[in-house]
């Protein structure tokens, strides 16, 4: 069985005494447990903007051999 994919989500908050708290993120299965989770550490916040994170893309990381092969040649 697969494991359900998660997403991370960013939130921008203000807490119940007016703090306000940029790029908290937070990760989960959708944005309503995203949002469950933020609630369970900030108690009456209020959420300013909620945005879905996109994977980013690893790029390739040369060996050592085959920096060494380029410098060879």
């Amino acid at each position: 069985m697969l494991a359900p994919s998660m997403t991370k989500f960013g939130f921008r908050i203000r807490t119940r005494v007016g703090v306000m708290v940029d790029n908290l993120v937070i990760q989960a299965r959708d944005e309503a447990e995203a949002q469950r989770k933020l609630r369970q550490m900030y108690h009456g916040c209020e959420v300013i903007e909620c945005a879905r994170h996109c994977d980013t893309v690893r790029m390739h990381v040369p060996t050592f051999e085959e920096v060494a092969g380029l410098i060879t040649r």
